[in-house]
């Protein structure tokens, strides 16, 4: 009995031992498998707005959409934008713009990112300007409305056709929240204001933007995913309208002072988003360092087998202005801003927005976290967030 009793403990030892090593290593494998976000919730402008301006302003014109969707999409682009791509990295549906009524989709997220939107509040000389009254603060609120509706109709509705188009409330702090923001503030700045003024202007924005965080925060986000702002010198509207003189054109060709206002920006950025992160406990924030992949792509362009980067594909500027998608009568003729032929070979869609190709090479650079800071892929950015990962 005695000797039957210390095989039998010895044999629960091994037992139990066994049942540890395979739980350690489900855990490691679960790691290296990485995330599974339900959901994203994006906030940004046109260059991650997949039809919040089209919905709410008029449809995005053909030739849009051209390329992947085969018409228009509510994308300024021949295709798809790079939030497209993050959704396709993490297996999820493309974003439904929240204010899109026709088939919209909410269950795996929204998007609310709205073409000519600022970080900064709407105001009179912003709108006045062009500049969209759908600014951050809005699409906050409109987040907001969103998760307490369906909080409110997830305990009320009866037909489970209605909610499974919504989110499950449980999920919205496990979703990843990206955000694409902050080109048009400097824009409007540049536009109506001496470069030195755009550059002290930049702590109010930044600051501004930090308030969007907290809230987001304070609603239960917990992964961010924050791209910084891109080359604006760099863009064929502003290099063909505005050419840079000899000792303000950097070695890419691009306006040399509009890109180093947009890399205080994202000093600036890049420095409070790492305040941030001290503040907001079991929060995790990934500063994106997307100017460094769209700088790398355009100046060189012909290596990775596009055209000269200055080339927008669809419209035309410089010695007559035709907008994409739209008509013109220049010397008495009518021109429409039609696409080239072979967006796939252009950077530049419409001398503002990326081609889908353009978007797909940028997309390829970042999500793997070469240019993240930390530098994590966007598939294990919930890793380690308040030790626990789903």
């Amino acid at each position: 009995m005695y000797c039957g009793s210390l095989v039998s403990i010895s044999n629960k030892k091994s037992v139990m031992a066994v049942a540890i090593n395979i739980v350690f290593v489900a855990s490691l494998l679960g790691s290296c498998s990485g995330c599974h976000f339900p959901a994203i919730y994006n906030l940004g402008d046109s260059n991650s707005d997949t039809g919040s301006d089209s919905a709410a302003f008029g449809r995005v014109p053909p030739p849009c959409g051209e390329s992947f969707f085969g018409r228009p999409s509510g994308r300024r682009s021949d295709g798809r934008l790079i939030i497209d791509f993050i959704a396709d990295e993490l297996k999820l549906p493309f974003l439904s713009p929240y204010l899109d009524a026709i088939e919209s989709n909410f269950r795996h997220g929204a998007n609310f990112a709205a073409t000519s939107s600022t970080i900064q509040p709407a105001d009179g000389n912003l709108f006045g300007a062009g500049f969209s009254s759908l600014s951050l603060d809005i699409q906050l609120l409109q987040y907001e409305q969103l998760k307490e509706r369906t909080n409110e109709l997830s305990d009320k509705a009866k037909n489970p056709n209605f909610t499974d188009r919504l989110p499950r409330p449980e999920e919205f702090s496990k979703a990843l929240y990206t955000l694409d923001c902050g080109q048009n503030d400097l824009t409007y700045g540049l536009l109506n204001t001496t470069e030195k003024q755009v550059k002290a202007s930049i702590p109010k924005i930044i600051s501004q933007f930090a308030v969007a965080i907290k809230k987001l925060y304070q609603e239960g986000a917990r992964i961010f995913w924050i791209h910084n702002t891109g080359p604006i010198g760099c863009l064929p509207i502003v290099v063909i309208n505005r050419p840079p003189k000899p000792d303000n054109a950097d070695p890419a060709g691009c306006l040399k002072s509009y890109n180093e206002v947009a890399q205080e920006f994202n000093k600036q950025l890049k420095d409070r988003v790492s305040q941030l992160r001290a503040e907001l406990l079991g929060a995790r924030l990934i500063y994106v360092d997307i100017y460094s992949a769209k700088y790398s792509l355009i100046s060189e362009a012909n290596k990775y087998g596009f055209v000269g980067p200055f080339i927008n594909c669809c419209g035309h500027f410089g010695d007559y202005h035709v907008e994409c998608g739209e008509t013109a009568v220049v010397n008495g003729t009518e021109i429409f801003g039609a696409s080239c032929g072979e967006p796939t070979k252009h950077i530049s869609w419409d001398g503002i927005h990326y081609t889908e190709a353009a978007n797909q090479w940028v997309a390829n650079r970042i999500l793997d976290g070469s240019l993240s800071d930390p530098p994590i892929p966007i598939t294990k950015a919930c890793l380690n967030v308040g030790r626990q990962q789903w």
